[in-house]
């Protein structure tokens, strides 16, 4: 019914950047917050920004001030610009989000994950 791809992942070096996209397709009504996660080797997913659908994002405080969420709500697509990266940002980077379908029904959704690799 809905599915998230994301985008833009790779490798960088310290204090690079990459920019991660998230597109929703399928029978959207509307999408309520979007969020990225990111999962390390050997740890629990973690929450890393969130956005609501009026655009207020949320952030973990490890990222505060190197990431910025953002979202095109006309494009279902949701954004993680990630600047100053270091090699503790190493990790699968999830999308997620809170869709409402043409049904009226809300399902959370997940993408398939995108690999983030910094090291020198």
């Amino acid at each position: 019914q809905v599915q998230l791809v994301e985008s833009g992942g790779g490798s960088a070096q310290p204090g690079e950047s990459l920019r991660l996209s998230c597109v929703a397709s399928g029978s959207i009504l509307s999408i309520n917050a979007m969020s990225w996660y990111r999962q390390a080797p050997g740890k629990e997913r973690e929450l890393v920004a969130g956005i609501t659908s009026g655009n207020s994002p949320t952030y973990a405080d490890s990222v505060k001030g190197r990431f910025t969420i953002s979202r095109d709500n006309a494009k279902n697509v949701a954004y993680l610009q990630m600047n100053g990266l270091s090699p503790e940002d190493t990790a699968v980077y999830y999308c997620y989000a809170g869709v409402r379908l043409w049904s009226g029904s809300v399902h959370g959704y997940w993408g398939q994950g995108t690999q983030v690799t910094v090291s020198s």
